[in-house]
């Protein structure tokens, strides 16, 4: 076994990848960019090397540094975790030029399984069923649209290279593929390098069934059972669970088969997963889709079921153990479920968010796993993922699993920016989710009864309160700011706004007035938290005062509350000038017209890009534009991008 590690990743998966190391006695390196000098990974890793400022290209996909780091630091092997330079061909290859080792399959491995139309091929040989459709390296927009019709319609664009849903698109006619292959080819190749495209048939109501294997280089492969995670957004998983609700033993038995043939069919050495797609309502059907060649953001679910911690296995595997156990020795107990928990906005399209976490709180209980690298104060930038923590719950069934982990997600918080906590809890909730009844689009189905686009009317009585309980209250009542006089006490106003709404509170004494009614009310902090009673209700909420503005949350929901000072007031006569803002921090990758082009309301400006998400801004009113940035600028949320000078008919 190794006696040095090396990490060469960030954020949570960083983090879980040393604990494990840690708990075998092996010493960890981790590494860093400028962004993450003081993130958690850096802190409990026995030693920590700087790679260079915070673009990814700069520091954790720079292959020559994180070679030199491992050199410095004696390091035996390196764990690419997952992203960055996981399933980088050329890294694979860097390391073993260097003699170090690489904690994952071979290099050749790594380039067939990312080749998606090389794949298909190579499974297909082991009797592996594929997605119908058109895969050809190579192929022009011109020869995809001349292919469609063989495939038919609704389609799926995929890309060649990459993963994480970047780069698909769902075409439902020939009318839309154009524009559509000229997006997924963009994408493609700012995310992945390679623009390559092919065609799939899309599977109406299609589950994304995923199966973990593990294989050593004594011939051993067995398979961990599967995953369900069929509940995604934009092609991204946001919960995951093990085993699948649809799958009986036949079928369980059937798809785990497949997917150790499709390890074998590149000769596969290490932890991989297999991901199937299968229709709702045929689930002894399922087709090939992808082998990622790394461990999964989700494989905490399969280790909570089957026992096996992957990482240590994986890295047995790279020190040239065998596996240890057989097919027969697998077993799968009780239900795990996990949430990811992502910097994003659900209410505003799950855009990015990011920025300074002022207080986070983990939940905690039987069954209950937290993956995280969040701490008090970190900086969460928009070079990277949005992904900040996964919850994870176990139970002996379903639903027991199910519930403790919309518990959990109750008990979380994360003040300081906008989360999809909330969402997560309100997803688990449906009875289409109780009921095991999933597919890929059914969040975008529900998603108008999954978020909340305003605070509700507690939110605004408990910022009030806990402005209220920061007023200085002085022995002498003539310096008192609370409403002290003679007689009665006046009433403290506090006119505050959160998500757009205003709302004024008033406070007299112990009582608080809104919208009318007057009700008793009081806030007292416990511990960490604060106790609030608003009438015959109290409610335990994790808030946080800073200046005039508090962050409040409870039952997995948060909200910033602003308070409104007079001369913060807008001149309500002011003429609206047709500014078009960034909605999130981020990087411009195109502005679709030039300075002074005419544009019609709808029409593309420009093309923001934050933690590897596009976001289009559109005109409001028919004018001229003015551009305010140029592709490759750096913005923030809110910034001007564009302002378009209405015509005279707009104007009139």
């Amino acid at each position: 076994m190794f006696s040095t590690v090396l990490v060469a990743n960030r954020g949570e998966i960083a983090c879980r990848v040393i604990r494990t190391l840690r708990e075998l006695g092996i010493r960890s390196v981790a590494v860093y960019s400028d962004a993450d000098a003081g993130a958690r990974h850096v802190a409990l890793a026995d030693e920590a090397v700087r790679l260079g400022p915070a673009p990814a290209a700069q520091s954790y996909l720079d292959i020559g540094g994180v070679i030199a780091a491992a050199r410095a630091t004696g390091a035996e092997a390196i764990h690419p975790g997952y992203g960055f330079l996981s399933e980088n061909t050329a890294f694979a290859a860097a390391c073993e030029e260097a003699g170090i080792v690489f904690i994952g399959p071979s290099a050749d491995a790594i380039r067939t399984m990312g080749d998606k139309i090389a794949a298909k091929h190579a499974v297909a040989a082991r009797g592996v069923p594929t997605v119908p459709g058109v895969a050809r390296a190579g192929m022009t927009d011109h020869e995809l649209i001349a292919a469609a019709p063989e495939v038919g319609y609704p389609l799926l664009i995929k890309p060649s290279a990459g993963g994480g849903g970047k780069g698909m698109h769902v075409v439902t006619d020939a009318e839309g593929l154009p524009t559509a292959l000229a997006a997924a080819r963009r994408e493609a190749g700012a995310s992945f390098g390679d623009d390559t495209l092919f065609l799939e048939r899309y599977v109406d109501t299609p589950r994304h069934i995923e199966v973990q294997v593990l294989a050593d280089a004594h011939g051993n492969v067995v398979h961990l059972g599967e995953r369900e995670c069929s509940l995604q957004r934009r092609h991204q998983k946001v919960i995951e669970e093990a085993p699948s609700p649809l799958l009986d033993e036949a079928t369980r038995a059937r798809i785990g088969q497949a997917a150790c043939e499709t390890a074998r069919s590149v000769d596969y050495r290490g932890a991989g997963t297999v991901e199937f797609i299968v229709a709702a309502d045929r689930p002894d059907e399922f087709f090939f889709m992808e082998m990622n060649t790394r461990l999964q953001v989700e494989h905490p679910v399969t280790e909570e079921v089957t026992g096996i911690d992957l990482v240590a296995a994986q890295l047995r595997i790279a020190a040239g153990e065998a596996l240890g156990f057989a097919q027969d020795d697998v077993v799968l107990t009780g239900h795990s479920i996990e949430a990811r928990v992502y910097a994003e906005d659900p209410a505003a399209g799950f855009l990015p968010t990011g920025g300074r976490v002022i207080r986070v709180v983990h939940p905690a209980g039987p069954g209950i796993r937290v993956d995280s690298a969040l701490a008090d104060g970190l900086d969460v930038s928009v070079d990277y993922d949005p992904m900040l923590a996964k919850i994870i719950a176990t139970g002996a069934t379903r639903d027991e699993a199910r519930r403790r982990l919309v518990a959990a997600l109750g008990e979380t918080a994360v003040l300081g920016f906008e989360t999809n906590v909330s969402f997560l809890r309100a997803l688990l909730e449906l009875p289409v989710v109780v009921a095991g009844d999933l597919d890929t689009g059914l969040i975008a189905r529900e998603l108008d009864g999954l978020v909340a686009a305003s605070a509700d009317a507690d939110v605004f009585i408990e910022a009030a309160l806990l402005l209220d309980a920061a007023v200085p209250r002085g022995a002498d009542p003539w310096q008192r700011a609370d409403g002290w006089r003679l007689g009665a006490p006046a009433p403290r106003r506090y006119r505050l706004e959160a998500r757009g709404e205003e709302r004024t509170i008033e406070l007299v004494g112990d009582r608080v007035i809104d919208d009318g009614a007057e009700v008793a009310a009081s806030v007292r902090a416990v511990g960490d938290r604060s106790s609030v009673r608003i009438g015959e209700r109290s409610v335990s909420i994790v808030a946080v005062a800073d200046g005039d503005r508090v962050f409040v949350a409870s039952g997995g929901r948060a909200h910033e509350v602003q308070r409104v000072r007079p001369d913060h007031r807008r001149d309500s006569n002011a003429a609206a000038v047709p500014e078009l803002t960034s909605p999130m921090p981020g990087v411009v990758v195109m502005t679709s017209v030039a300075e002074g082009a005419e544009v019609a309301a709808g029409d593309a400006v420009v093309v923001v890009e934050a933690m590897k998400m596009e976001h289009v801004v559109r005109a409001e009113v028919t004018g001229t534009v003015s551009l305010r940035v140029a592709t490759g600028d750096s913005v923030t949320r809110g910034q001007t991008l564009a302002v378009v000078t209405p015509t005279q008919e707009e104007n009139a």
